[in-house]
């Protein structure tokens, strides 16, 4: 495995409800966290003018999908049931679905019952951070909603990732993980697949970095990536800032990502992360010649 220039790589197309996109230019994922204790935003999205007006504000600059979550899954965080769950989620998902009736709505779940209510309420997209490790009935439930599956990896649970983290072989260890992962979705029938490797999910922090560097080769076939790095520890704890200082390091993240074969940006800050796409594209494909 090697270090290579793996940015804007081709990667099989991927329909997400009506929506077919080809990966020619990265996405980006939205976040609407619906959480009173996520590690950056919780509790800032509290009622309906909130959800709506953070919604339009994403959209407008340039989001592709907006990723719904109710449960945090910061290091250390406990679980919540499965109702008050879906209470967190239905709600907003069915005013968001009527006032931006043309949007990709995903749903941050480890649960295949939420998952199927979400998608018969108008969700596009499972985004699963336990990938599968959680409820065995997750493969064949999004087998049968026929949506696309963000496969990612975590060691544990929330609550316990951080306390033995993955302190070597990271490259190896997801890529393996992926492996069998993906032949187990496809024995099930999923075929629209997206990986997630899941920073700050189990990895120490050279972990994480060393999985930055090499993020092209944890890839299987020719399945997109998608990265989540915005505003966490492994800017913070480099930085010594705070989630809410850390915009400036997330940048650089991104850019790194995209650099490492990222096709998609799970993000808090669109604006700015669309900025760095839009850089990216011109270093690219400048037609200055030498």
């Amino acid at each position: 495995m090697g270090n290579k220039d793996t940015s804007f790589q081709k990667t099989r197309p991927l329909r997400v409800g009506e929506k077919l996109f080809s990966f020619d230019n990265p996405l980006i994922m939205g976040i609407l966290n619906l959480t009173p204790d996520s590690f950056y935003d919780g509790g800032k999205y509290t009622d309906a003018d909130d959800w709506v007006s953070q919604t339009r504000k994403m959209l407008d600059e340039g989001a592709d999908i907006i990723d719904l979550g109710a449960m945090s899954t910061r290091p250390g965080a406990e679980m919540i049931d499965e109702d008050e769950e879906l209470k967190r989620l239905l709600r907003p998902l069915r005013l968001l679905k009527r006032e931006f009736p043309k949007a990709l709505f995903s749903i941050d779940t480890f649960r295949s019952r939420v998952a199927s209510r979400c998608v018969q309420e108008g969700a596009s997209l499972i985004n699963d951070v336990s990938g599968g490790n959680l409820d065995a009935k997750m493969f064949s439930v999004v087998a049968s909603l026929g949506v696309p599956y963000i496969l990612m990896h975590m060691q544990g649970t929330p609550k316990v990732m951080q306390q033995e983290p993955i302190t070597e072989a990271i490259v190896r260890k997801i890529h393996a993980f992926f492996r069998e992962k993906v032949s187990r979705l496809r024995d099930e029938g999923v075929e629209d697949i997206i990986l997630d490797p899941g920073f700050g999910f189990g990895k120490s922090l050279d972990c994480n970095y060393a999985l930055l560097q090499h993020l092209g080769d944890v890839r299987i076939d020719d399945l997109p990536l998608l990265v989540g790095v915005s505003r966490k520890s492994m800017i913070n704890k480099v930085l010594n800032t705070t989630p809410a200082e850390a915009l400036n390091g997330t940048t650089v993240l991104h850019t790194l990502a995209v650099l490492s074969g990222a096709n998609i940006l799970r993000v808090h800050d669109v604006k700015e992360a669309r900025e760095v796409l839009s850089i990216l594209r011109q270093y690219k494909n400048h037609q200055c010649g030498n």
